[in-house]
This record gives C-alpha cells, structure tokens and sequence, in this order.
C-alpha cells in the first residue's frame, strides 16, 4: 500500500494551473509535480496542453484543474506554511505576494487567486499559551501584514 494519502485538496483555476504549479512547487523544498493529464487533440484544450496536474507542495498533495472561469479561488481556503525563519518567511511572501495582494496576520493572495498564511513555526506556542504573554503577542500579530517573528517574541516576552 502507498504511503500516500487519499485524501487531497483541488485546486480549480481558470486556465493557468500549470504556470501556478510550476510556481509553486519552484518555491517549496520537497515539493514535485507528481502527474500531467490532458486531452490532447480535440479535447476542450486544442492545444493539447494539460488540463490538471497532481503535485506535493512538502509532501502534501494536491491537483489543480484547469477547470474555466465558472469557479474562482478565495480566502475560504488557504495554504498554511509555517516557517523557521525571517528569512524563509520574507523569501515565501516575496515571490508569492508579487502581482498578488497581502492581508492581514500574515496572509496574501497570490497572483493565481490562491490565498497563503506565511507564519512563524513558534506562532502557535505563542499565542495557544495562554494569559498575558499571549495576548501582547496576538496585539502584535493583529497590526501586522508580513509577520515579523523578532517583533512577535519581543510582544510575546514582555
């Protein structure tokens, strides 16, 4: 039996599922497209160019469809990458906020219409502590675009 999972999430775009992908997984180590499937000749894409691909962004899986104008991304779902460092945090939101839009606490929307959360890897720690630490750290998270995890902590200690 594989390793792998089930279960995943899709992705609908309207046509540019294989730029988002490639991008993508360009950004997150351990990341791969998995699987290309199209029509080829005479399907809904003359072109023969792929209709929906499988990837793993980290060795979560996902398939993004190139499923037309009927359905769009948004904020409803969004991926979650928690990051060790300022400098994974401000290399992720970089390239994925360009021709996208930033949000609040740490979330922005990409160029594609998919939405992220870049966050610390101590964010929970921080604010599922409980008291008055956490609240000082969830003020300062509440201000924030792009999170800052040198102004998190200070917030968070006090």
């Amino acid at each position: 039996m594989s390793n792998v999972s089930r279960i995943s999430t899709h992705l609908w775009f309207d046509n540019n599922a294989r730029q988002a992908v490639e991008f993508y997984v360009s950004l997150i180590p351990n990341s791969r497209i998995v699987n290309k499937f199209g029509f080829g000749e005479g399907g809904p894409e003359k072109d023969g160019s792929f209709t929906s691909l499988t990837f793993e962004l980290d060795g979560q899986r996902y398939l993004a469809l190139n499923g037309g104008p009927h359905l769009k991304l948004n904020s409803a779902v969004s991926i979650f990458v928690r990051c060790d460092t300022q400098a994974e945090i401000d290399r992720l939101w970089d390239a994925l906020l360009e021709g996208g839009a930033a949000q609040r606490c740490g979330w922005l929307t990409d160029r594609f219409g998919l939405t992220w959360q870049i966050v610390p890897a101590m964010l929970g720690d921080f604010l599922q502590g409980g008291g008055e630490r956490s609240k000082r750290a969830i003020a300062a998270m509440m201000q924030m675009i792009k999170l800052d995890i040198a102004a998190l902590k200070q917030a968070y200690d006090g």
